[in-house]
């Protein structure tokens, strides 16, 4: 399978897996634009050219919020990509605040790829919660989650700068809206 191949292929797999589904933020987008932009995130500000990354960040959310499963992935697009997508999955059986306080714990024993899927990750997260919040958001919420972003990130630094600064930046601006209120 050309490397090209791959990269449709975990499109066209995440965007019929998450048919229906749209973001929490008050625009109700397609669920799908957030792994695309998460892809993009990765190739265009980290410099990441490695498909299986790529197609693994297209593909991270499948098995959290879809039907999918890692035995799926792994039949489909390979090891590689199936181990990246496990790294960066939550037991959705845990109560939310159980999942937040793992994510934490567990962000600086990921492997370096799966760090730069979770840098990019929030980065994008950071970007909606900012930007496009849901509804229902006080700014009072956003900036707990910021602040959870934070310590997340905060185990997940040292693999690549440009992102890292990005992240940063985003922090800084989302901190700044919500600021006050």
């Amino acid at each position: 399978m050309s490397d090209a191949s791959l990269i449709f292929r975990a499109l066209e797999f995440a965007a019929t897996r998450h048919s229906g589904q749209i973001r929490k933020g008050d625009t109700e987008e397609p669920y799908i634009n957030h792994p695309i932009s998460v892809a993009f995130v990765l190739s265009e500000v980290g410099g990441v050219a490695d498909q299986a990354i790529l197609a693994a960040a297209l593909l991270h959310d499948t098995v959290e919020d879809t039907d999918t499963t890692l035995e799926e992935l792994r039949s489909l697009f390979g090891e590689t990509v199936e181990s990246l997508v496990a790294e960066l999955t939550d037991d959705k059986t845990l109560p939310k605040e159980e999942r937040k306080l793992l994510q934490i714990s567990h962000a600086p024993s990921l492997s370096a790829d799966a760090k730069l899927l979770k840098l990019s990750d929030k980065i994008c997260n950071l970007r909606d919660v900012v930007g496009k919040p849901p509804k229902d958001w006080s700014d009072e919420r956003r900036r707990e989650y910021l602040e959870w972003t934070a310590q997340v990130i905060a185990g997940c630094r040292g693999v690549n700068p440009a992102m890292e600064a990005l992240y940063d930046s985003e922090l800084d601006a989302g901190r700044e809206s919500t600021a006050g209120s």
